[in-house]
């Protein structure tokens, strides 16, 4: 399993980097070099420690991103989700290389930091939630039952609050506000995924309608 991890954790972000320095046409890019060899460093470190604590969830999360058991629409908005992050990336790669909207070092700064504090929720999202697979699927194999305590004793949905502030983050940190401004795509895609999730949630996994009534927010205390 950690052959695993290290083996996708260097093809993903090498991908990752290959996109951004090829669309910047420079390697003199430090926001991109911090951002890969800090999600590399953190990948490995947390994908380590989440492996010997719970080497079932571990397991899921390094499954392949289209599954047999996987709901059809989940599929299909993975798949934009995923092609999305390309686009995403070339575009940030492209605003660096023609200068449309360069941001100061003090809001890379800052992007970093809320690009830590998006992982850390997803990291602890997924300590508290065994069964936090990136697919949307009910894991009877498993035992899955649903997780009340920790975050989702506030929101539904803490992973994918923790995802909007990594996207957000990445955008900052690599420089772009155009990066930073497409990230609005990515919470839409994410909403609607919240309904499909749920969908299925409820039709397979007992007890949920009872959370969700306990839990109304799906995302942001207060908010939605």
């Amino acid at each position: 399993m950690i052959s695993r991890l290290v083996f996708q954790t260097f093809i993903w972000f090498g991908v990752m980097g290959v996109l951004l320095f090829l669309s910047a046409g420079t390697l003199h890019w430090i926001g991109a070099w911090v951002y890969i060899i800090m999600m590399v460093g953190l990948s490995l470190t947390m994908g380590v420690a989440l492996a010997r604590r719970d080497p079932g969830l571990m397991n899921e999360r390094l499954s392949p991103p289209i599954q047999k058991t996987q709901t059809a629409a989940d599929k299909i908005l993975l798949s934009i989700l995923l092609l999305g992050i390309f686009a995403w990336l070339a575009l940030m790669g492209l605003d660096i290389r023609f200068g449309w909207s360069p941001v100061p070092v003090w809001a890379q700064a800052i992007g970093m930091l809320i690009l830590l504090v998006g992982i850390w929720i997803c990291y602890l999202t997924m300590l508290e939630n065994s069964f936090a697979a990136p697919v949307v699927k009910i894991q009877d194999e498993r035992g899955q039952k649903v997780i009340t305590t920790g975050q989702y004793a506030y929101v539904r949905h803490p992973m994918y609050a923790g995802a909007i502030l990594y996207f957000a983050g990445t955008a900052l940190l690599l420089g772009s506000w155009w990066g930073l401004a497409s990230v609005l795509a990515f919470i839409v895609l994410l909403a609607i995924r919240t309904f499909i999730e749920e969908k299925t949630l409820r039709t397979g996994l007992r007890g949920y309608d009872d959370y969700a009534a306990r839990v109304r927010y799906k995302l942001i205390p207060m908010v939605w």
